[in-house]
């Protein structure tokens, strides 16, 4: 969708912003450009659109070069999000969003339908906010009006530069899950530039690590941050590599350990005879269909009854598919051994400490052997 070949950007002071790039991005991508400041990543990203022109090379946007293609036009079909967004103050939120359709010559009935059903996908009542104005928005809202108005025109191409730079670490998240949420529905090809490894980490596809105008490492969150690809990329992504790799490996069920099941309509007296034989002291308790419904002790089962009777709530649990990081967090909130991983309301297993630090080791080692996870037995994890 987005192809870069030996592009560079020379200054007439002799300044080189983006030394002979080259690098493909794929149609539904969403690759994340990560680096210190002035390493020449917005300069990457600006050059796509041309809000830069390049001094030598070629860029290509679904097989089209940009050089080629009249500026206003180009940008008219590429959507473009800024830190402090750039709001016009004197239009409602629902007019700024249907801003591209209208300049596109859309018709205004159907440019504002389509500004309420973008405004809807941000999460944004169209009903609600539409007819308010910027100064009447939170920070938060105004970037997702933002991201609005950048779709408006159901645009092929994304440009986001540091989207979510201006607002406060909660609602930086908060932002960054709506975005994900919304990318996994409408797939759009995304260059996004951000200095923040984690969230470059958080949201990428795929990575490129930016060193002075030149590309480092470009490949997959996990490959960057289990198997940096020079010193200087070790360095980048810091020395807590490790836990930043706990947010992009996720939870699957070859992870999981066993525990004793107790069922919800079982004698509590059976129950702890087969808590005893296992040398057991809780049990898992499921219903009929093998949902979850909580956990019980074996001291509660002694005092008799059903299961059902003495269950406890089960508060530790995350669904498969979750990253590590959100099975550790919940570990910590809950001052818990272990968590429980449901599919639905399905258990399928818990998650320990050690499962876990086995999980993220046969990642790694994954990444590294270029195999997919299932292929790496814990026997054959490097100690490296």
């Amino acid at each position: 969708m987005i192809r870069f070949e030996q592009v560079t950007k020379r200054y007439p002071d002799g300044t080189t912003a983006v030394d002979d790039l080259s690098f493909e991005v794929a149609e539904g991508e969403l690759v994340t450009l990560v680096g210190p400041s002035g390493c020449g990543k917005t300069t990457t990203m600006m050059m796509v659109n041309r809000l830069i022109e390049p001094t030598s090379g070629r860029i290509f946007v679904e097989g089209e070069d940009v050089a080629a293609v009249d500026p206003v036009r180009l940008r008219r079909r590429i959507g473009y999000v800024i830190q402090q967004v750039g709001l016009f103050p004197h239009r409602t939120v629902l007019d700024n969003t249907a801003t591209v359709p209208a300049l596109l010559g859309w018709k205004r009935p159907k440019a504002r339908a389509r500004a309420a059903e973008l405004l809807d996908l941000v999460g944004l009542d169209p009903k609600t906010y539409g007819p308010r104005y910027p100064e009447q928005l939170s920070g938060g809202q105004r970037q997702r009006v933002g991201v609005a108005r950048a779709l408006a025109a159901d645009p092929p191409v994304l440009l986001m530069d540091e989207p979510f730079g201006a607002v406060d670490p909660v609602v930086r998240e908060q932002l960054q899950d709506e975005f994900l949420r919304m990318q996994a529905a409408v797939r759009k090809t995304v260059l996004l530039v951000t200095h923040d490894i984690e969230e470059a980490v958080r949201l990428g596809d795929r990575i490129a690590v930016y060193g002075q105008g030149r590309i480092e490492q470009f490949d997959t969150p996990g490959t960057v941050l289990g198997a940096p690809a020079t010193p200087y990329v070790a360095g980048f992504v810091g020395a807590d590599r490790g836990l930043k790799r706990l947010s992009v490996t996720t939870i699957e069920p070859d992870d999981l350990e066993q525990p004793p099941v107790a069922r919800l309509d079982e004698p509590a007296a059976r129950a702890v005879e087969r808590l005893r034989a296992e040398r057991a002291r809780w049990a898992v308790v499921l219903d009929a269909d093998g949902d979850l419904r909580g956990w019980v002790g074996i001291d509660e089962l002694t005092a008799g009854g059903t299961v059902g009777e003495l269950t406890h709530r089960m508060t530790a649990w995350v669904p498969v598919g979750a990253p590590l990081k959100q099975a550790f967090g919940v570990m910590l909130q809950y001052d818990a051994g272990w968590v429980a991983v449901v599919d639905g309301a399905r258990f399928l297993g818990v998650l320990t400490p050690a499962k876990l630090h086995e999980a993220l080791r046969r990642s790694v080692d994954a990444d590294a052997r270029g195999v997919a996870r299932g292929q790496v037995s814990f026997d054959s994890v490097s100690d490296a």
